[in-house]
Order: C-alpha cells, then sequence, then structure tokens
C-alpha cells in the first residue's frame, strides 16, 4: 500500500498541485484541548470516538473539486476507507 502512496505523491508533485502532505501517529498519541469557563483542559486520546480516523492529510493546489476529487482517487485507502475532501479556508482574498 505504501507504493500506493508514493506513486500518488509523485502524480501530484509532478502535476505540480502538490502544496503540503503527512501520515500523522495514530489515535493512541492524540492530545484534546478545550476551554471550559475560561480554564484550559486536555484529555488523552481524540476528540471524538469514531471507527474512522484521520490517517494524514493532502493539501492540492486545484481550481475545482472535479480536481481535488481526481487526486483524492489516487489515494491507495480510498479503496478500503473514506477520503474527506474539503476547501481550506481563505483568510486573505485577493481583491
Amino acid at each position: 500500500m505504501m507504493g500506493g502512496f508514493f506513486a500518488a505523491n509523485e502524480k501530484m508533485q509532478a502535476d505540480g498541485v502538490l502544496v503540503d502532505g503527512e501520515g500523522l501517529q495514530g489515535i493512541e498519541t492524540a492530545t484534546s484541548l478545550r476551554i471550559k469557563s475560561g480554564k484550559v483542559e486536555t484529555m488523552d486520546g481524540p476528540f471524538a470516538e469514531t471507527r474512522e480516523h484521520l490517517g494524514g492529510y493532502y493539501v492540492v493546489d486545484v481550481p475545482d473539486l472535479d480536481a481535488a476529487l481526481k487526486y483524492a482517487a489516487l489515494i491507495p485507502s480510498a479503496n478500503f476507507g473514506t477520503i474527506e475532501v474539503r476547501p481550506l479556508m481563505d483568510y486573505n482574498p485577493a481583491g
């Protein structure tokens, strides 16, 4: 499967769309934080209990959702899991 990830990375790099991406360590390494009544609380573990976990991320610079989905389909874990595709927030719009 790692070969598939390497191939996806190479394709995205060759096409000039890969901005960033990394795998994440397992959920057992997670620490969650929240502020309640002005006090910081931390907890070991992920924010939510779920069967699916974020294993990594890619940031790609593409013109539209169709292009993003094309690259998402290259990710090997799409064959047995789910790839979530979302736009980034743009806090500095040109104009």
